[in-house]
């Protein structure tokens, strides 16, 4: 059986909401989009170019799947020559014209569909599709969970958690960036562990406080 890898960009206090640009996500008046810009650096990018090694299928909520559709078919590099070759499966309580590539809508019982998947594919990932992913955890429908923590308080957007809750996982594991500007956790799920258990990141008190109190210095200033 294939596993589901999700991959997300988050802020200190757990916001998700269009990290990449200020028109990505703007549902709830939210005005921070693009936040993870200015904060982007060379060992993030080497970490999510590994951590896209061995994938063979992406899996996206219909918004991302828009935005990445508008972007990596006319992109150069590395990724964008992955994800033009991938399937790519589509989640969407609608039935919009998939125009990339290998693209194809799940049906309307997507719980079921993407079980399928995992049936096809060893290394399915689901990047952003915040929405979606709410769906993925409250159907436990995924195997490992990736966080890069940014050192940004917004107060307000959509959450990781959506429901400020987690289950227990079973092995994590962190990776800095230099000097500890953004913390990257991943959690791999336990597939017997109760709903409501607190989940283990790996990120210590001291890190969080120690990014946590600069960013209020910088917003101060």
């Amino acid at each position: 059986m294939g596993l589901i890898h999700i991959d997300l960009f988050t802020t200190l206090d757990g916001v998700a909401q269009a990290p990449g640009g200020p028109d990505e996500d703007a549902d709830g008046g939210f005005a921070f989009g693009g936040w993870q810009a200015p904060l982007l650096d060379e060992v993030v990018g080497e970490q999510v170019d590994s951590g896209m090694v061995g994938m063979d299928a992406l899996l996206l909520g219909r918004r991302t799947y828009d935005i990445f559709a508008a972007y990596w078919p006319h992109a150069d590099g590395g990724i964008a020559r992955l994800f033009n070759r991938l399937p790519k499966y589509v989640a969407s309580r609608q039935s919009p014209v998939l125009e990339w590539a290998d693209s194809t809508l799940l049906g309307p019982d997507v719980v079921a569909a993407v079980r399928e998947l995992r049936d096809r594919h060893a290394n399915i990932h689901v990047i952003g599709s915040l929405d979606f992913v709410q769906t993925l955890f409250a159907e436990r429908l995924f195997d490992r969970l990736t966080l890069w923590v940014y050192p940004i308080l917004l107060g307000g957007g959509k959450k990781v958690f959506a429901d400020g809750w987690f289950r227990r996982t079973s092995d994590s594991s962190s990776r800095s960036s230099p000097h500890r500007r953004v913390q990257c956790c991943s959690a791999t799920r336990s597939p017997m562990a109760p709903l409501g258990s607190a989940i283990c990141l790996p990120a210590t008190r001291k890190v969080r406080l120690k990014l946590h109190s600069t960013t209020l210095r910088r917003n101060t200033r």
